[in-house]
């Protein structure tokens, strides 16, 4: 084989030696040029297309021939040929020096590439019988390298290895999810399983140097995961996954304390999926396959991680193939996240016994929302898709026309509706009710139903106010109030954080409680947490400042009940000295 490359080494001298002989001295009359536009030019290139080095030029014959330094390399010049023997262009030029030089290399790489193929063709013969054991040393290796990292040890190899440790990574405690006796199995049913992961941290970050953001993770059922764009749904479930993983395998995770079921049957990450042409298959149905095949399989002994399930398809279509997922996963009652975007499918009458919902906060920094990647109770329906356009470079003027688009259909859900005053309070009574409102709300439930009269008396009531505050002559000029809709379980959007708003929480009892903050999240889980509160709805508006907030408050406590609403705090609008007067409504238009 030494000989071979003896050759080859010998051919490129040479062709470095032809170059040098035959260009070099016309690119040194070139540079001598004093002509600073329109002079001769030249280099030497290599042209990949044709595998040869040839002199681009032109205007680089001289005009009289003087004998002068180069005269005899450019009058040994001709055009470049290719392999068809056609004239490459008017500015490529060789010589037949060169050219020879060229074969010559081309010649012996040709014979030393022919002599490697001979020996790997010999060497692959003789190996083929050694393949798997082959194979087996290489997984043994990958093997030894993790267990060496994942010792204690004083000797310094080891110590340099244990990556583990030094990344402040903790052994896992295997649960045992059956019962035995006498190692028979006792206890019959589905399996009990259950997965604990405290300040859990993304693998791919290094907790030594404190950049990680952690999160708790108990699970004992599925979790039907929401949040932001950005807001890092995908590297929860890539974290759980790979925390699982490394944990039934015994090997260290980097958490505080880690408890996982001894033995998954199996484990299943479901990310994006792609396109097939060759077979034929769109996205959709690549992930459709996907999800046959996880479906097939799955038991209640298994971990099951979807990321942003049904995307590929109509919005409607897709939400209710999720929500049948969801029930399907839930009546196996395996553990598990599935991740999604499509808000409606909490909408859908799932049956659903153990999903528990989940969603990734966020918060209010500098005038921006941002996510905190912190794993959090509750929906969210917010996903920042305007601010990630923007922080992404999308065009303001899209990003502006977007949000108009987007306030113009999907912000106010129930339009308000326009009647006379003086039937404002036999329309909104919550006691009464009314034939020709049933109708209009078709088959809504009974919440809803009171949620829309609560919503339009609440307008009309703030509305006059507003106008007040801000000296204008009619109604009609205050910016309508965007609603924001509050559901069972659901969390307030990121845009309300830090902002002043006015709330009404509308509870099981059918009483209403009217209050104001600047910390709506905290506000609304502190009423969830008090007995028969959890299953509360609640709407908001955003208003400038604690003063217009407190204001509204305490107007609405007031007038409520004037319009037939049972309040809970009503007692708390008696010790402020404005929003008492019943002329507040004249003109009022809902």
């Amino acid at each position: 084989m030494e000989i071979f490359y003896e050759e080859v080494d010998e051919a490129a001298k040479a062709l470095h030696t032809a170059v040098s002989e035959d260009f070099l001295p016309i690119i040194s009359r070139i540079r001598a040029s004093t002509a600073p536009f329109g002079g001769p030019k030249g280099e030497i290139l290599y042209a990949r297309e044709h595998e040869a080095v040839w002199f681009k030029g032109k205007r680089f014959t001289p005009s009289v021939w003087a004998e002068t330094p180069g005269e005899l390399q450019i009058k040994q010049l001709r055009h470049a040929m290719d392999s068809k023997g056609k004239k490459v262009g008017d500015e490529w030029f060789t010589t037949a020096k060169v050219e020879d030089a060229l074969m010559r290399y081309h010649e012996a790489n040709d014979k030393a590439k022919a002599k490697v193929l001979e020996l790997l063709r010999g060497l692959s013969a003789e190996l083929q019988c050694k393949t798997n054991t082959l194979v087996f040393a290489s997984m043994m290796l990958i093997i030894a390298k993790a267990l060496c990292a994942h010792v204690r040890s004083s000797d310094v190899f080891l110590a340099v290895l244990s990556e583990g440790r030094r990344r402040k990574w903790v052994f896992p405690t295997l649960l045992e999810s059956r019962k035995y006796e006498n190692g028979k199995q006792v206890a019959e049913g589905p399996c009990l399983a259950r997965m604990d992961i405290v300040d859990l941290s993304p693998y791919w970050f290094d907790l030594s140097q404190g950049r990680a953001v952690r999160n708790t993770v108990s699970m004992q059922s599925l979790f039907l995961l929401t949040g932001p764009n950005g807001g890092g749904k995908s590297s929860l479930l890539r974290s759980v996954c790979a925390a699982a993983l490394l944990g039934i395998c015994g090997f260290m995770v980097p958490a505080e304390s880690v408890s996982i079921p001894h033995l998954f049957d199996a484990i299943v990450l479901h990310m994006k999926s792609y396109d097939s042409p060759v077979d034929g298959k769109s996205s959709f149905q690549i992930e459709m396959s996907e999800i046959r095949s996880l479906l097939s399989a799955t038991t209640s002994r298994s971990l099951v991680l979807i990321d942003e399930i049904c995307r590929g398809t109509e919005t409607a279509k897709g939400t209710c193939i999720a929500g049948s997922i969801v029930e399907t996963l839930d009546a196996v009652g395996c553990l598990g996240i599935v991740s999604t975007h499509l808000h409606g499918i909490f909408e859908l009458p799932l049956q659903t016994r153990n999903t528990v919902y989940k969603s990734m906060s966020a918060e209010y920094i500098d005038g921006q929302t941002m996510p905190t990647w912190k794993l959090v109770d509750g929906i969210c329906k917010q996903s920042l898709a305007f601010e990630t356009a923007q922080r992404e470079g999308v065009p303001d003027i899209v990003e502006k026309r977007a949000e108009e688009l987007y306030h113009s259909v999907y912000v106010n859900d129930m339009p308000l509706k326009v009647i006379a005053p003086l039937d404002l309070k036999d329309d909104l009574n919550v006691n009464g009710g009314n034939e020709v409102a049933s109708r209009t709300i078709g088959m809504a439930s009974q919440k809803d139903i009171l949620k829309g009269k609560v919503q339009r008396v609440v307008s009309a009531i703030c509305k006059k106010k507003l106008m007040e505050l801000n000296k204008l002559g009619d109604t009609s000029e205050v910016t309508d109030l965007k609603f924001i809709s509050i559901g069972v379980r659901e969390q307030p959007p990121p845009s309300t954080i830090g902002v002043s708003s006015v709330y009404v929480m509308l509870r099981p009892d059918k009483r209403l409680y009217v209050g104001e903050t600047d910390d709506l999240q905290g506000r609304i889980q502190a009423h969830r947490a008090k007995d028969g509160l959890q299953s509360a709805i609640f709407i908001s508006f955003l208003v400038q400042g604690k003063s217009i907030a407190c204001q509204l408050e305490t107007l609405l406590i007031n007038q409520l009940p004037k319009q037939g609403f049972h309040l809970a705090n009503i007692a708390d609008g008696k010790h402020r000295n404005f929003g008492t007067n019943d002329t507040v409504l004249k003109a009022a238009t809902v």
